[in-house]
């Protein structure tokens, strides 16, 4: 196609969707991780109207981002899908439940606390198996001809566990930022107290997985500790974005913590891609060896490049109009 890289710019949109995916969904898969611990019904009910609205957008960034994969990089689907079947199957029964728990909760009396637990359930499953996956892809898959030639549990190691509750914390800190920015009152300041519980909590995870990924990866280890390179700044703006977030804690302010969260989030995937660049299926295939054919990702593009601006339309209109502050009564106003 010419000087248009095209398997370059379908590379640079399934990254975009995946972090759209974390930022939007992760702080009402945080809410829910948070759901148990809130300090009463009451709180629940405004923690619970505070996503409503916004949940089932949030997951659009999922569903494009996936079906952009296959379309566009199926040798990916072909390797991870069989490595991760368990896996996958977990964070997709975690996000039944939590949707149907969205739709029963304030409908039901006796069996209230039973779509409590699923919606908390639910939400701390799915947000532990993705940060699962994520830590599977750090330590890379064993494959053979092309084919994955481990188990069915190969994914699941201290490692990944460790993954899986970091991700869970951080999903956490993004919903307690989010309840600080859209609520008042009792549950806000118990929202300001455990913010910084819980982005210490975050740091200390996230540095031991700094640490502990050179150990299970050559690569890189190599590629950060080889040469010092500008690579470098990116863990120095994430450590600069966490205080941020612990000073505008510290001062009650609204909306930078839940900012402040969400460049957390920016910098590290950005490390993330920056460690394992090109590999999308590592260490056997860069994002070039399991590309389609130019053809298909030229068709699949074009759609594409319709929706996106579809969606991040209809997402900025919706966080628009209900951009107030929310009760357990009134929804938002």
């Amino acid at each position: 196609m010419g000087t248009i890289d095209i398997t370059m710019i379908w590379a640079v949109i399934i990254a975009f969707g995946v972090v759209m995916y974390v930022l939007m969904d992760g702080f009402d898969l945080g809410v829910g991780v948070l759901f148990p611990f809130a300090p009463d019904e009451r709180s629940r009910d405004t923690m619970m109207n505070s996503v409503a609205p916004v949940w089932d957008g949030n997951e659009t960034w999922l569903v494009l981002g996936g079906a952009g994969l296959l379309g566009a990089f199926p040798r990916v689907y072909s390797v991870l899908l069989p490595a991760l079947y368990i896996g996958v199957f977990l964070l997709l029964a975690g996000l039944i439940f939590r949707g149907v728990a969205f739709e029963f909760r304030f409908k039901a009396q006796r069996s209230r606390y039973l779509w409590n637990w699923a919606f908390a359930g639910g939400s701390t499953v799915a947000a532990f198996a993705q940060g699962a996956v994520v830590g599977a892809y750090i330590q890379g898959f064993n494959t053979v001809d092309g084919v994955y030639a481990g188990g069915a549990l190969d994914w699941l190691t201290p490692f990944t566990v460790l993954t899986g509750i970091g991700l869970l914390l951080g999903y956490a800190l993004l919903g307690t930022n989010w309840l600080i920015l859209k609520t008042e009152g009792e549950l806000q300041e118990w929202a300001y107290r455990l913010s910084p519980r819980l982005l210490a909590a975050v740091l200390v995870v996230f540095a031991i997985i700094g640490v502990w990924t050179p150990l299970v990866d050559d690569m890189v280890r190599e590629r950060w500790f080889g040469n010092l390179s500008t690579i470098w700044i990116l863990p120095a703006l994430t450590l600069a974005a966490a205080g941020v977030l612990y000073r505008a804690v510290r001062r009650r302010q609204e909306g930078v913590p839940f900012v402040a969260t969400m460049a957390v989030f920016v910098f590290t995937y950005l490390s993330l891609l920056v460690s394992k660049w090109p590999y999308v299926v590592p260490p056997a295939f860069t994002f070039r060896e399991a590309a389609s054919a130019p053809e298909s990702q030229l068709f699949l593009l074009i759609g594409v490049l319709f929706v996106i601006p579809i969606v991040l339309t209809y997402t900025a209109w919706t966080y628009w109009v209900f951009r107030g502050k929310v009760s357990a009564d009134a929804g938002y106003h």
